[in-house]
């Protein structure tokens, strides 16, 4: 991939700019190469100092860009995608959206074009080359798919699903960030309660969880067997685990990403 191509991040807020910060670590295009959109650019000084080319003008990072990241709400997608239509060039550019709920024929409608498009739904741990990504494209063999994954590749790992699963896949790993964050913080006021100041039991509850899903990303293991290596019988981690069931922490955790991907499937309707 030529990481001379510009890209375009159209949508300064938490996600777009969480793209900006995976970007630059990546090494994969350099600031001065990338665009951010934003309505109230004195928010982005921290990246205008960085290198970055920041705008409110849409069109024109548009114009100066290969690779655009569509990265708004789902409400304005359609003011910007008809303000931006005749600036794109179907030969010339890629679009990738991270507009939930959002389809790509619908996408395409809205453009007026035949251009490339591709969904992605990364998380914010993008800011630190962290983020779960899944893609879907029109064809899984588009050279667009291709381009699109070698991008979250380089701030992340990526996975390849059909269109139809990327609602799910937003209340999985977009959502899904937030649920286990306040899983570890719950586990971090449990560890207050027994005795540790906050700051060491947030560390200690963070480098946990960050151990508990490296074994499963690392091994492929299932989640039940690494469970199975520290219970025994009669023994203190069955009895916590036991506790938790109980009072209906996996039940919570379903229902959670059950109820947010009913929701996402809601956020846009223009289908």
């Amino acid at each position: 991939m030529d990481s001379n191509k510009r890209v375009a991040i159209l949508g300064g807020g938490n996600i777009g700019l969480a793209i900006a910060k995976g970007l630059e670590i990546s090494n994969l295009y350099p600031p001065e190469n990338i665009y951010i959109t934003r309505r109230h650019i004195e928010l982005l000084d921290e990246f205008k100092n960085k290198g970055f080319n920041i705008t409110t003008n849409n069109k024109l990072a548009v114009k100066n860009s290969e690779i655009l990241i569509i990265a708004v709400q789902p409400k304005q997608l359609d003011e910007l995608l008809k303000d931006i239509s005749h600036e794109i060039n179907a030969e010339n550019h890629l679009v990738i959206s991270v507009v939930s709920g959002a389809g790509i024929k619908v996408i395409k409608k809205l453009i007026g074009k035949d251009v490339e498009v591709v969904r992605a739904m990364p998380n914010t741990a993008i800011a630190i080359q962290e983020s779960m990504t899944c893609l879907s494209a029109e064809s899984k063999t588009d050279n667009s798919l291709k381009t699109a994954k070698k991008i979250f590749d380089s701030v992340g790992k990526t996975m390849i699903i059909e269109e139809d699963l990327m609602v799910p896949a937003t209340a999985l790993c977009a959502c899904g960030i937030a649920f286990f964050l306040r899983a570890i913080r719950a586990a971090s006021q449990g560890g207050i309660e027994i005795g540790f100041h906050s700051d060491e039991a947030i560390f200690m509850a963070a480098q946990t969880a960050k151990g508990a899903a490296s074994l499963l990303v690392n091994t492929k293991s299932h989640p039940e067997s690494e469970v199975d290596k520290v219970t025994t019988p009669r023994g203190i981690t069955i009895s916590g685990l036991n506790q938790m069931e109980h009072n209906g922490f996996s039940s919570a955790m379903i229902k959670g990403i059950t109820t947010s991907a009913d929701k996402a499937a809601r956020l846009y309707n223009n289908e």
